[in-house]
């Protein structure tokens, strides 16, 4: 089945926020953001301000009638700035004007008279002063203290990856209309609608069920509409609120780059030993996470990284600790992976430098260390485990030899340039780290013609959960998908929803959906096996015809529904759906937080211009673990997304701050993005054939997140191609690999380090 939105979004009629119709008398807002990153605010200047035409009025941190804070899971980020300024960006007024020219022409001529103080834009240094936004974390299996000694290999490094711009297609924004009854209606472009609810009734003072949070569709998120879209939702609601108009603000694009948060970098220390067998005996890392201003997500993007510290790998003593470091930049927040990607970067990084001291493949020493179905994850999850499986088929099926050899063969025939190639292993877990917000509802309403109407708290951003939902009612309860159709997500209709985010909204809200559609059918069977004269369990439903034991008989879906409500028989249900087994104890750092895994492994080519630093992708050959796919279509399209999209976090995409914080890559002219021409020529997708029962809908494993891990593999390619050039060529563990870094590379003039190796043998120092 195609996507139900394809047709609309090719044609150009589907909905976003910027096509609702505005209501006569709509204001428009923009805000005024702190031109320092850190400062104490003595007073504003408006006045000037206020004399622009148009302009009705300008509010502050005094106006908020309810609290001045949004944080969510640390109550630490003001609203408003009313007296210490954390970033850049960081909104210290809203206009409100007749006119969006107006509103934005006033925030001009707002002025600021602020103390500057300290900027700290570096982790490791918060991590030093203690600056941090609440204490380290660690997960810890085994002793490596013990461990070190049976090693006989052992390595150390330092690694720095950089943040990105999530660059969603429709920048943050909302639209917020007062109701009767003090109440308020807010179109948001969120993926948590109950969080905007939350933060809103916040800061208003209001009760919960006085404002309705409306999503159609976003136009992109990629986590950084989950928290991050409630300050532009609160700053309308309260113009609106107070105005008693509607007020709307659609951010400009350097607007939306400057003021909001990215995907966190981080700073990283490893140590890593192996004995002769090239099996990983220890592993410790200290990772120093970069979260900005305030908590925001920071809190749980920590806890992913930790828990994806050791990717595909099993690794049986393994200390990780992770630093939340508070810097003066705009908090950053979740971009798909949520801390994953990270975690799995460092490790990546620390089998190369390995493999690099033994002088041998990097494959030799990931083969060896793959993780299999009993071992358990650092924090004590068993793993049920397809990553041998996903390593050997893509080894054959693509027939790794052979490409190698063709690669060796080209670059003894080519001096200036350079093909590289790497294996990008993946295992990501599929749930919210946090337990409680694992749920879902799913509200289906059977009309009196047959029609099917159904409300999710499910958020559609372009990964297709619409569809994948439409498929599941359809398909339970046996009738055409034309029948059905998914309505807008509502905090009216399905109240306190978790956000669309870590890849687990089909599942959530699908299986919900199933539950509610399997307790109808349940009712509607009944009718017809009393009129059988069969019990219910011999009755299904396919193709809308009713069969008794296969066979067809006289009914029909559009009888049953006809008799159900002749009878007074209930044609909507309410499903709650809650993931079962799932648990964690922060406290032990031990526990199951995953209802299942997602594994996968990529083989990535790349070619180096050698003279220039320009380089390009040549493939992409992955074999990977959908479980079984519900929509193939829609599936490779999220793989194919997610691996120009990590690729593009690898290679290109650099986020500058300068040392007073404020952003230097602030436009798409100075912040360089995945095109047509960096995609790579080939990508190639081969289904990992499993039958094993998960807890996925329909067993067709979740693909929001874990594609983007094999954009890792690009980094690791494009070194291997360097080294082809320059053997001993200092290439720093620094993502991105940019083409001027790639150039510094390949024309390095010191050697590479010698890698701090120590040789054991028996627990005795040689």
């Amino acid at each position: 089945m195609k996507n139900i939105d394809s047709d609309t979004h090719v044609t150009g009629t589907s909905v976003y926020l910027d096509d609702l119709p505005l209501l006569q008398g709509t204001l428009f807002a923009a805000a005024y953001g702190s031109p320092v990153a850190h400062g104490i605010l003595r007073r504003l200047e408006i006045a000037e301000a206020l004399q622009i035409p148009g302009v009705v009025r300008i509010f502050t941190a005094s106006d908020i009638p309810g609290e001045n804070q949004i944080g969510g899971i640390i109550q630490d980020e003001p609203l408003f700035a009313d007296h210490h300024i954390h970033f850049a960006g960081m909104p210290l007024a809203l206009v409100v004007a007749k006119s969006r020219d107006a509103a934005r022409a006033a925030v001009k001529k707002i002025q600021a008279i602020i103390d500057p103080l300290e900027v700290i834009t570096n982790p490791r240094v918060a991590q030093a002063k203690g600056e941090l936004i609440m204490p380290p974390k660690s997960v810890i299996q085994g002793d490596t203290n013990s461990a070190w000694s049976q090693c006989t290999h052992i390595f150390e490094g330092a690694i720095d990856i950089n943040g990105q711009e999530h660059l969603y297609i429709e920048t943050q924004g909302a639209y917020a209309i007062p109701q009767e009854h003090g109440s308020l209606k807010v179109y948001s472009s969120t993926q948590g609608p109950t969080a905007v609810q939350r933060t809103i009734t916040r800061v208003l003072g209001i009760p919960m069920h006085r404002l309705e949070v409306v999503v159609s569709r976003l136009g992109g998120g990629f986590g950084g509409k989950e928290d991050q879209a409630n300050t532009w939702a609160a700053l309308c609601a309260l113009a609106a609120h107070l105005l008693n108009k509607p007020v709307k603000y659609s951010l400009h694009r350097m607007e939306d780059m400057a003021m909001t948060g990215k995907r966190h970098p981080y700073m990283a220390d490893f140590k890593i030993g192996l004995d002769s067998r090239l099996k990983i005996l220890a592993y410790e890392v200290t990772f120093f996470q970069n979260a900005g201003a305030s908590a925001d997500l920071s809190p749980a993007v920590l806890q992913r990284t930790l828990f994806h510290c050791t990717n595909a790998y099993y690794i049986p003593n393994v200390t990780a600790t992770a630093y939340s470091c508070k810097t003066h930049l705009p908090p950053n927040t979740a971009f798909r992976g949520f801390g994953g990607p990270q975690g799995m970067y460092v490790i990546e990084a620390a089998i190369a430098a390995a493999a690099a001291g033994l002088q041998i493949d990097k494959a030799l020493i990931q083969r060896a260390n793959l993780i299999q179905t009993g071992d358990p994850f650092p924090y004590g999850q068993l793993a049920e485990s397809e990553a041998i499986a996903c390593w050997d088929k893509a080894v054959a099926l693509y027939e790794l030899e052979n490409v190698r050899a063709a690669i060796n063969t080209f670059n003894e025939a080519h001096l200036l340039v350079k093909k590289g190639i790497a294996l990008m292993p993946i295992c990501f877990g599929i749930s919210f780290t946090n337990t409680l917000m694992n749920n879902a509802r799913s509200l289906v309403h059977i009309y009196s013609d047959g029609s099917v109407g159904i409300s999710t708290g499910a958020v559609e951003m372009g990964q297709g959960v619409n569809t994948k939902i439409l498929q599941v009612a359809a398909q339970t309860l046996g009738i055409a998908y034309e029948r059905v159709k998914i309505n807008v997500t509502s905090t009216y209709t399905i109240a306190n929803t978790s956000p669309s985010a870590a890849s687990a909204t089909a599942d959530l809200n699908g299986k919900a959906t199933w539950i509610a559609c399997n307790a109808l059918l349940e009712r509607l069977l009944a009718l017809a096996a009393a009129d059988l004269k069969v019990t219910p369990g011999q009755l299904t439903i396919q193709n809308e015809i009713v069969l008794l034991n296969g066979t067809p008989t006289e009914w029909n879906w559009l009888r049953l529904v006809n008799t159900a409500f002749e009878q007074r028989v209930s044609l909507s249900e309410h499903g709650h759906y809650a993931t079962p087994t799932i648990h964690y104890n922060n406290e032990t750092g031990k526990g199951h937080p995953f209802a299942y895994h997602v594994y996968g492994t990529a083989i990535i080519e790349v070619t180096i211009d050698c003279l220039r630093g320009t380089y390009e992708t040549d493939s992409v050959k992955v074999v990977h673990d959908f479980g079984l796919s519900m929509n193939p279509d829609i599936d490779r399209g999220q793989i194919e997304g997610g691996i120009v999209q990590g690729i593009g976090w690898m290679t290109l995409e650099e986020v500058i701050y300068n040392q007073h914080g404020k952003l230097v890559s602030n436009a798409l002219s100075t912040y360089k993005v995945p095109d047509i021409y960096a995609v790579p020529k080939d990508i190639l997708i081969d289904h990992l054939h499993t039958d094993n029962d998960n807890l996925a809908i329909f067993r067709s494993k979740a693909v929001g997140e874990p594609p983007l891990m094999y954009g890792i593999g690009a980094w690791f390619a494009l070194r291997d191609a360097i080294l082809a050039f320059h053997p001993k060529a200092l290439i720093p563990f620094v993502a991105p690999m940019t083409p001027e870094k790639v150039l510094m590379a390949l024309y390095s003039k010191q050697p590479v380090p010698a890698h701090e190796e120590k040789v054991s043998h028996l627990g005795i120092d040689q």
